[in-house]
């Protein structure tokens, strides 16, 4: 099959492509102004790659035109579509879907799906979980909004369970006759008794337990970032109601993406449609912190349920974000040290520990597991140092999310940072649609607490950020533009210093021109 992907170079939409270019289709696809991780890691795939959306694109001739949610019938001033190459597909009648609908019927189809839903740290946790279930020999497929490092790809169909390969692998085919001669080693009443012994591949034991195995080209699980986002111009359902899981994890909900949804209640309303995709033979893994999520359940559960993080959860963390301890239902039943910090990370691996319970692995194989978890690429990425500075990327962008970053960068640097000897300068992008509206432009001096400094790039906003962060007088600036933002923070840094760089975008390269800079001071 050949697909060509309109809007290709969005993290799902890429991570997609990547899934079918694995199972041998032809994928080629478009988009305008890429930036890496996903640009890079297309070219690598040897996806072609065109500039733009026009209508020169119907010569390519592919079997299905796979839709992204950037794409729309909008116009531009002088009346012209904005997106010449869908108008065109329209026009001719040619077969189109979106990438949610086809990921659905062409790789989810028939597999255990475990889904990660929520406001924040659903890649972060898809990661966690696909790096569990890989660490337990299960091969999970996944497809994550970002690059886990421990993978280094964004997405992959997974492979056949190895020990069960293993002993398949290791019985004789029927019929075969042994070197030297002798009787054939067919259906023997021993041959048959270890055939039979083995359980069928992608069969799913009563109570809901580890598949016996997926077949190579079909792998029994699927780890699945589950995004609450519209699915595309033709359908404005949330993605993740495509998806069907078996394993939910809802990790938080709190009020998100202003440009389609009017009020917090929409978007549980979202949820509860995914809640109702679960059968009564999954599992829920929820946060038990959030009321926002107590409403989706109350609602409508037809699912088990197990929770995480309150005090009187399934699922609870005893001690510090970097080292703690998992309680299950009140017993001690495994402990995590690893690098990451922060409570949101702490919560997390809870999520995670959960989910993988689901389908057969302990959680103290799982907390095992996740002392090796590397993060993912642009969640604190350390970018490098120079002259004593050191500089991190992050893909933060909700006023929660930059708070839960900072304060666990302080956390972690403990008592560094209040004797005075290493400061927290954040750097800002408001870039998401729902920043650039303004909506939560009043929570950003809370969201920046932590920070000792704060600096916010100011173009392309509809509103005064300088208004926006007065509360944080001196210790907030504001730049019109890239350059001007790079000599505020050059100046104002100091060795020792910890400089936390956050956009959901490209920033213009703002990382690697700030680590030049500082080198060349």
């Amino acid at each position: 099959m050949h697909i060509h992907i309109l809007g290709i170079c969005g993290t799902f939409m890429g991570g997609l492509a990547a899934l079918a270019r694995e199972a041998g289709h032809r994928v080629t696809g478009c988009d305008t102004g890429v930036y890496p991780p996903m640009s890079d890691q297309l070219r690598a795939l040897g996806i072609e790659l065109i500039e733009g959306f026009g209508r020169d694109q119907l010569a390519l001739q592919p079997d299905v035109w796979v839709v992204g949610n950037v794409v729309s019938r909008a116009r531009e001033p002088d009346g012209g579509a904005r997106y010449p190459l869908m108008e065109a597909i329209l026009d001719a009648g040619l077969p189109y879907t979106s990438g949610p609908q086809w990921l659905a019927e062409n790789v989810l189809k028939d597999r255990h799906v475990l889904a990660v839903a929520g406001t924040h740290g659903k890649t972060t946790t898809t990661s966690m979980l696909a790096w569990i279930l890989d660490q337990a020999g299960l091969a999970p497929g996944f497809l994550v909004g970002g690059v886990p490092l421990n993978f280094g790809v964004s997405a992959r169909l997974g492979g056949m369970t190895p020990t069960l390969a293993a002993a398949r692998a290791a019985l004789p085919p029927e019929g075969a006759v042994p070197p030297g001669g002798g009787p054939a080693a067919g259906p023997t009443p021993t041959l048959a008794a270890a055939r039979a012994a083995l359980p069928p591949e992608g069969a799913v034991p009563p109570g809901g337990g580890p598949a016996a195995g997926p077949t190579p080209t079909l792998p029994a699980y699927f780890v699945i970032e589950a995004d609450e986002y519209d699915t595309a111009f033709f359908d404005k359902r949330s993605k993740f109601v495509h998806y069907r899981p078996r394993t939910a994890v809802l990790n938080n909900l709190e009020f998100d993406h202003a440009d389609i949804f009017d009020d917090l209640a929409a978007i549980e309303r979202q949820f509860h449609h995914l809640v109702r995709t679960v059968p009564s033979t999954g599992r829920i893994v929820v946060n038990g912190l959030e009321e926002s999520l107590s409403r989706v359940l109350h609602a409508g559960c037809w699912s088990e349920v197990r929770s995480f993080g309150a005090a009187v959860s399934d699922l609870v963390a005893d001690g510090e974000p970097h080292n703690f301890e998992v309680l299950y239902q009140g017993l001690a039943v495994g402990r995590v040290e690893w690098a990451l910090s922060g409570l949101h990370n702490q919560l997390n691996a809870l999520a995670a520990i959960g989910a993988a319970q689901h389908v057969g692995v302990a959680p103290s194989a799982a907390a095992e597991a996740l002392k090796t978890f590397q993060n993912v690429r642009r969640r604190m990425e350390l970018r490098g140092s120079a002259g004593g500075i050191t500089v991190y990327d992050d893909f933060a962008h909700h006023p929660t999310a930059i708070r839960t970053t900072l304060d666990g960068l302080r956390r972690r640097l403990g008592r560094q940072v209040a004797r005075g000897e290493g400061r927290i300068l954040a750097v800002l992008e408001p870039r998401s649609n729902t920043m650039k509206l303004g909506m939560m432009k009043a929570q950003l001096p809370w969201s920046l607490e932590a920070a000792d400094l704060a600096f916010c790039h100011s173009g392309g906003l509809g509103w005064d950020p300088r208004e926006a962060l007065a509360p944080l007088g001196n210790r907030a600036q504001v730049a019109d533009t890239i350059d001007i933002l790079l000599t505020q923070v050059r100046q104002a840094s100091r060795p020792g210093d910890h400089v936390v760089c956050m956009s959901n975008g490209g920033f213009g390269g703002f990382n690697d021109k700030l680590l030049q800079a500082l080198a060349g001071a």
